[in-house]
C-alpha cells in the first residue's frame, strides 16, 4: 500500500467510512474582493504580501461537519493553500471534526490544473 497523506486514523473512526469533503465552493465561498455579505475576514499573508479574503459560510455547515462525523470519517481536501485553508478549517471546525485535512501541496499538478489523487 501506498504512503498515506493522512494521519493514522482515530480509534472512534475505525471501522467507517471516509467522507472526502471539498473546502471552496461547497463549504464556503471565499474571494479577495469585498462582497455584499460575508461571514469572515481571514488575513493570509502569501508572497510577502498580507490579503484579506472574504467568505461566506454555507448555512449549516458547523451542524454539518458535527452530525457527519458521527457517521465518517471527515477530510477536507482542497486544491487551495494550507497558509489560507488551515486557519479557515480552524475557524470552521474548532472542535476537530475534520480529522485529515490535505491541501494543494497534496494535489497533482497536470496540465496547468491542480487535481486532488483520491487513490
Amino acid at each position: 500500500m501506498a504512503n498515506s497523506l493522512l494521519p493514522p486514523i482515530a480509534k472512534d473512526k475505525v471501522g467507517k467510512k471516509t467522507l472526502v469533503l471539498d473546502l471552496d465552493e461547497t463549504l464556503v465561498r471565499s474571494q479577495f474582493t469585498e462582497p455584499e455579505r460575508y461571514d469572515l475576514k481571514l488575513p493570509v499573508r502569501m508572497e510577502n504580501r498580507e490579503y484579506e479574503v472574504f467568505v461566506a459560510v454555507r448555512p449549516g455547515c458547523s451542524e454539518f461537519l458535527a452530525e457527519m462525523s458521527k457517521y465518517y470519517e471527515l477530510v477536507i481536501f482542497t486544491a487551495s493553500l494550507s497558509k489560507y485553508a488551515n486557519p479557515l478549517m480552524d475557524i470552521l471546525d474548532p472542535k476537530r471534526y475534520c480529522t485529515g485535512r490535505l491541501f494543494r501541496e497534496h494535489c497533482c499538478y497536470i496540465d496547468r490544473v491542480y487535481m486532488k489523487d483520491m487513490s
